[in-house]
């Protein structure tokens, strides 16, 4: 990788590779992979560490009323709206060392460069450390990203968990402020926003590109669907005059599967949970229940797709005798980057000798809500194999350190433009 006149300072990828190694040690020791999920006491000590690592990096660091942490490297004409990247350092269970890190990770050492260099940007720089970017048990995603675009809503606090918590009592217990977080939102914008994440799928790999230049972030729409049907005795009730509740659930998760297999490239459709009521091998199940999402970044797809599963499932059941309910628990559009910061970081990959390749990203992040705000880009960098949210979550140290590279002469570029659109 070569760099011309205009690329931003380069990383000092030993000292990269270390934070990350640092930050991935502060995981749940009982559970298997990287597991730190939002609230526990590793995801606590874990942005202890994060913030710390801000004010060393010689940021201004600061934590609102839902929990994000914000490290503020100022501009020479700082006042107007900021540059912002930035990411997250809650996991799935069972999850990987990179996924989310690499952006919090990569944007402070971005910060750090730029002191160390004595490169001054016009407009402040900020690094963010979203709360809660992974879906949890209160069925949200992305929640300090969604207080920041103004999105997070009474209702959102008001879910409750399997155990009954309810999400804003648990935010408290965090140390947020549920009330005033629904009140923090940026009203200023942003100049533009740039997420540095790794793919999470295979594309990059495939097409042995080093940098992907994200065109779109798909839609998610989540559903609950719920069947209700008849408990009887399994050996005497004849298998024409049963209400098997388990069995239409059974029938609605291939349902989802094969409209997912029908979708047009980069559309999905999983299921992720089925439960059954009694659990005996002699009693027909009378309740279960589906938890399954649909995925797209053509909104006329998704759109669709959401109609023809809620169809089917009903019709499917009722010729079964089983009675259904479909709750949508999320209803998030597909949103496109924004087509000039798409050409910055392209120009930025090409400037520094990187090869790139333009991608659609499959997974939700924080930058699908941050473009409510300005100008939305995301730099992607290799998972080896397409394998994220497990163990096995993989992206090299050189990968890593040329996606910072791209992120760092991206803001450069960014800062050079009075406006992006």
């Amino acid at each position: 990788m070569r760099a011309d006149a205009r690329a931003g300072p380069a990383p000092d990828a030993d000292r990269l590779w270390a934070d990350l190694t640092a930050l991935a040690a502060y995981a749940d020791p009982d559970l298997a992979g990287w597991s730190r999920e939002v609230f526990t006491d590793p995801y606590r000590a874990a942005r202890a560490w994060v913030r710390a690592l801000m004010a060393d990096a010689g940021l201004a660091t600061s934590v609102d009323a839902v929990g994000n942490i914000t490290g503020r490297l100022p501009g020479t004409h700082g006042g107007g709206p900021p540059i912002v990247t930035g990411s997250h350092t809650d996991t799935v269970r069972g999850g990987g060392r990179f996924d989310g890190i690499v952006g919090v990770l990569g944007g402070i050492e971005v910060a750090r460069r730029l002191r160390e260099t004595g490169t001054r940007l016009r407009r402040d720089l900020v690094v963010v450390d979203f709360l809660g970017e992974e879906a949890n048990g209160y069925g949200i995603s992305c929640m300090g990203s969604r207080a920041l675009a103004g999105t997070l809503t009474a209702a959102h606090l008001d879910r409750r968990d399997a155990a009954g918590d309810r999400l804003g009592d648990a935010m408290a217990r965090f140390g947020a402020d549920p009330a005033a977080s629904l009140g923090i939102a940026w009203r200023g914008g942003v100049h533009a926003f740039v997420e540095l994440h790794v793919e999470q799928g295979p594309l990059l790999e495939r097409e042995g590109a080093e940098v992907g230049v994200v065109t779109a972030i798909a839609g998610i729409e989540r559903l609950l669907a719920t069947f209700a049907g008849r408990s009887d005795h399994a050996g005497t009730t004849p298998m024409g005059e049963r209400a098997d509740a388990l069995t239409a659930a059974a029938e609605a998760v291939l349902t989802v599967e094969r409209e997912g297999c029908g979708a047009p490239v980069h559309g999905v459709a999983t299921t992720g949970r089925i439960e059954g009521a009694t659990g005996a091998f002699n009693i027909v199940p009378d309740r279960a229940r589906i938890w399954a999402e649909l995925r797209s970044v053509d909104p006329g797809w998704l759109g669709g797709v959401r109609r023809r599963v809620a169809e089917r499932i009903a019709a499917d059941a009722a010729r079964r005798g089983v009675e259904t309910g479909i709750e949508w628990l999320n209803d998030q559009p597909p949103v496109p980057a924004d087509r000039a910061v798409q050409d910055v970081i392209g120009g930025a990959a090409d400037g520094l000798g990187a090869s790139w390749a333009p991608v659609p990203s499959g997974a939700g992040h924080d930058a699908a809500h941050l473009a409510r705000l300005g100008p939305m880009g995301m730099v992607f960098i290799p998972s080896r194999g397409g394998r994220s949210h497990c163990p096995e979550e993989w992206t090299d140290p050189a990968q890593i350190a040329t996606g910072v590279h791209v992120l760092g002469d991206t803001i450069v570029r960014l800062d050079a433009l009075d406006h992006v659109r």
